[in-house]
């Protein structure tokens, strides 16, 4: 068998402590992340079996668990000995490592008990479609403005994803890849999984500033580390979805994709309708900082 063919027995997953086929793995039913959303979660992508910009990632999870009170399951040490374990016992090469931390099980009430359980771990990995993904760089996507209807702290990677879905389930049912979310205001906030960006007629980048209305994206703090040491302008600060209409050029980025090319809005065309020579190559930056082949 090839070091990374896919493993004949089926997915492996990881729940507190225990390696098990994927169909096989589960938790308590008082699990507080399937009572209450009580939970965080992360997502790292995987190429060549190495996992990508691991550090910042596991950086952003442990804010979120100090966020809500939950400590973390294991040392950081420990955990990326365990994320290789997966890697290598799912022998998959290119694909996507899912971590979600919860408060653990305990007696259903609202309010976290005052002796807190054991966190629960779990840990799945998936293939990711390259070929797919390689297309939607070159062709670039279709995204669809949606209401923010989420909570008030969408810096804290939780588990807590039903207004996404709804607005991903609406995007896909206006034929779009993904889904802006716009505030009250009119102004967009990110999309139902990534960060959103625009380049305006100077090309200048423009992506939505830190608070709590955002995630702060790993893949978002990298580019933009390398967008500054290539000397690119870029600004964080609001863009009203008027503004995105008439960029030059607009992309999304994620764990799952790095900078992936906007080619329409809400069924208008942006820029040249094509994947644009400023999103190439902030993606190429990114790949370079990253360490990626």
């Amino acid at each position: 068998m090839a070091k990374w063919q896919r493993n004949p027995t089926g997915r492996i997953a990881y729940v507190n402590g225990r390696y098990l086929p994927h169909a096989e793995a589960g938790v308590h039913i008082e699990d507080r992340a399937l009572q209450l959303g009580d939970g965080i979660y992360e997502v790292t992508n995987v190429i060549g079996g190495k996992p990508i910009d691991e550090e910042p990632h596991l950086d952003r999870m442990e804010r979120s668990l100090r966020e809500l009170g939950i400590a973390m399951p294991m040392g950081r040490a420990a955990l990326k000995l365990v994320m290789r374990e997966m890697i290598a016992r799912n022998r998959i090469a290119n694909g996507l490592l899912y971590l979600q931390v919860t408060r653990g099980a305990a007696r259903r009430d609202h309010v976290p008990p005052k002796n807190p359980p054991r966190p629960t771990l779990i840990i799945t990995m998936r293939a990711q479609d390259m070929a797919a993904l390689a297309q939607r760089m070159e062709k670039g996507i279709a995204v669809s403005t949606q209401p923010d209807i989420r909570w008030g702290r969408c810096d804290i990677k939780t588990v807590q994803l039903l207004p996404n879905l709804l607005a991903k389930q609406a995007a896909k049912q206006a034929s779009a890849f993904e889904a802006w979310l716009v505030d009250d205001d009119g102004y967009v906030t990110e999309g139902g999984s990534t960060n959103a960006w625009i380049v305006d007629a100077k090309g200048t980048v423009i992506t939505r500033d830190l608070s709590n209305a955002i995630l702060p994206g790993v893949t978002r703090k990298i580019m933009l580390e390398a967008m500054k040491e290539a000397q690119i302008s870029v600004v964080e600060r609001k863009f009203t979805v008027a503004e995105a209409l008439a960029a030059k050029e607009a992309f999304i980025t994620s764990a799952t994709g790095a900078a992936l090319p906007v080619v329409v809005i809400d069924g208008q065309t942006i820029g040249d309708g094509v994947p644009g020579a400023l999103s190439r190559r902030i993606r190429d930056l990114y790949a370079e900082k990253a360490g990626i082949n």
